[in-house]
């Protein structure tokens, strides 16, 4: 699995207009699924992600997590971090999952955060999106599950 998490100041997923997710201070998480991602890389992904420091702390130091300032998750299934480019101009989106896995899987990150205590609101999986946000810092980190 691939996230690509960007720490927010708010954040929105809209689908032909209708808000159907949105959170105040906290990450947005773009998450990709490969075909031999299991239920371990979701838990993965999920510890890893509710507990990096990168938050400041009183000093200004990147030291607090999502989970010690209480912040919320804004979840995107997003195939295209898949996407191969490096042969031609059109990407090629072979590792991507099929979408029934690729959504299974999805659930159980989801679920795994929430299990954590975190608020977590998610776009419509397999939708046309519009994401919108505001990036703090900005901070966007890539976390690849088989890395």
């Amino acid at each position: 699995m691939r996230a690509v998490v960007q720490r927010s100041r708010e954040a929105s997923v809209t689908v032909g207009g209708e808000t159907v997710g949105e959170i105040a201070k906290g990450l947005v998480v773009l998450l990709g699924v490969t075909h031999d991602d299991t239920e371990k890389d979701a838990a993965f992904l999920a510890d890893k992600i509710a507990n990096l420091r990168i938050y400041e702390d009183e000093s200004g130091k990147m030291n607090l997590s999502l989970l010690d300032v209480g912040g919320d998750i804004l979840s995107v299934s997003q195939f295209t971090l898949y996407g191969d480019c490096r042969k031609g101009r059109r990407p090629n989106y072979m590792a991507a999952a099929k979408p029934d896995y690729a959504n299974t899987l999805y659930e159980v990150f989801n679920s795994l955060l929430r299990e954590k205590g975190i608020k977590v609101e998610t776009g419509r999986f397999g939708a046309m999106m519009d994401v919108s946000l505001i990036n703090d810092g900005p901070v966007t980190l890539i976390i690849d599950s088989h890395a």
